[in-house]
């Protein structure tokens, strides 16, 4: 028989969406000072780790599509340096939510503060189902393919070399990283530099062993012209210089972790930028000054016919290497911070409460590393058996990852709003033109993925729905969490 209420008794009201982040946010601060995350992580760290995750096997390719779309050099790199504005502004905006509210959640922490933990769970599924995991997992191919090239396994049956070396690498890497974050962000730091290194000897290659590439005809250039682009043709350039440059606000996830605290926060951001952009510019200019534009605009892999021209047939393995190394660097980087996300679930979900599980000795979340790494190894296994279509399936969930950029984005007017009495270190300078401005690229960036996936299709349906399967999921599994959640 069921209990009744006494006469004139009222029901206590269910909490809300902010209630519920209030007792889960006491929760959090009242836990044990060791069980969370401590200022470990140094300027240099940081920088690696930003560094890292941005440059990956994008330069290697997107040069020569920028520079199809482009219509001339000078366009071309003007795009190149547009890019890098537009990632420092965006750095800025991250500068002020990072030191505002250093959190190892990194966005999903801003987004929980803006709009409440059901849009923040919503994030941190669609990042751990496929926008980290499935980073990892498509990096560990890269890895897999360009050494493969490099040193074949030809012990192995056709077709497993690059799926082993998949798999050594995410489950290396992550045991490294589960040995403590100074292992994590010493190999970093490591792979950081050997890239760089890599990449300035592109640009040694070229400047030193290669002749400049000829003039295009007069009559090629009086067809396209120093602008001959047209409109659409650069915006999407645009989009493939952003998606290059992409990466940056990763940072996030380890403000709370910096020795320096606030001001090395905003020089990381800084700092990491400046050198991407440069060393970005170094290396257009070296495939341009090679090849020409339209020796790039028809090179198929830009990077390996410089190093040929420089070191003939030698120079193929020698950038199979460094692609190899470049996706390395990417896989780490992507590995310390995407368990931050995890991390933050399981402090707002008392079910998820296991991934909240912090190493103080390690100073890492040693079961949200390992829920990561057996994630990002099942969805290689899937990747060996769906091929490209795997590929195609985590890309076509681009504009997840947009929408959600966008999101943060917007929660700095959202917070400087609620929150205007929160201690903010660092004030985005030009406020609200840049944070305007950063929203605008972002929506850009949305829409022209919305476009690109609207426009394709992948086991006969059309690629957009791939995006809504993954928040639908993410919305029962919400359901099944509130449902179940103690309140």
């Amino acid at each position: 028989m069921c209990n009744q209420a006494p006469p004139g008794h009222q029901p206590a009201p269910r909490p809300t969406d902010h209630d519920m982040d209030a007792i889960e946010a006491e929760r959090t601060v009242s836990a044990p000072h060791d069980t969370r995350p401590r200022p470990t992580i140094g300027l240099r760290e940081a920088v690696a780790v930003i560094v890292g995750v941005v440059i990956g096997a994008g330069i290697f390719k997107a040069p020569s599509l920028v520079a199809s779309m482009s219509g001339g050099a000078t366009a071309m790199f003007t795009l190149w340096i547009m890019g890098g504005v537009v990632s420092l502004i965006g750095a800025l905006c991250y500068a002020e939510l990072t030191t505002s509210y250093p959190h190892a959640g990194g966005d999903y922490h801003y987004l929980h503060r803006a709009y409440g933990r059901s849009v923040a769970f919503l994030f941190g599924w669609a990042r751990f189902s496929v926008i980290t995991t499935g980073s990892i997992a498509l990096l560990g191919f890269v890895f897999g393919d360009y050494m493969q090239q490099a040193i074949p396994l030809t012990m192995l049956p056709a077709g497993w070399g690059s799926t082993t070396y998949a798999v050594a690498v995410i489950a290396g890497l992550s045991a490294l990283n589960l040995r403590g974050i100074r292992t994590g962000t010493g190999t970093q730091t490591f792979l950081t530099v050997a890239e760089i290194l890599g990449l300035l000897l592109i640009v040694g290659a070229a400047a030193l062993f290669t002749d400049q590439a000829p003039a295009p005809a007069a009559a090629a250039t009086a067809a396209t012209g120093a602008s001959g682009a047209t409109t659409a043709a650069l915006g999407m350039a645009m989009v493939f210089v952003l998606l290059t440059y992409g990466g940056w606000n990763e940072a996030a996830y380890i403000s709370a972790e910096m020795r320096g605290g606030p001001r090395d926060m905003v020089k990381a951001l800084t700092m990491g930028i400046v050198i991407i952009t440069v060393l970005y510019l170094m290396v257009t200019w070296a495939y341009w000054k090679v090849l020409g534009m339209d020796g790039m605009a028809a090179s198929e892999a830009v990077a390996a016919d410089v190093m040929k021209a420089a070191f003939g047939p030698a120079g193929e393995k020698i950038i199979s290497v460094l692609v190899a190394i470049s996706a390395l660097t990417s896989i780490n980087a992507t590995m310390i911070v995407g368990a931050r996300t995890s991390y933050a679930m399981g402090l707002d979900w008392k079910k998820l409460g296991r991934l909240a599980e912090w190493d103080s000795e390690r100073g890492t979340p040693t079961v949200a590393m390992t829920v990561q790494c057996v994630a990002a190894l099942a969805l290689v296994a899937t990747g060996a058996a769906l091929g490209g279509g795997f590929k195609s399936m985590v890309e076509f969930t681009a504009p997840v990852f947009w929408l959600f950029f966008l999101l943060t984005g917007i929660s700095l007017f959202v917070l400087r709003w609620r929150e205007p009495n929160v201690p903010r270190p660092f004030k985005v300078p030009l406020y609200p033109v840049l944070p305007l401005l950063f929203c605008a690229s972002c929506a850009y960036m949305l829409w022209s993925s919305l476009s690109y996936v609207y426009s394709q299709q992948l086991g006969g349906l059309n690629a957009a729905w791939i995006g809504v399967a993954v928040l639908a999921i993410g919305v029962v599994l919400l359901l099944l969490l509130r449902s179940k959640t103690d309140q």
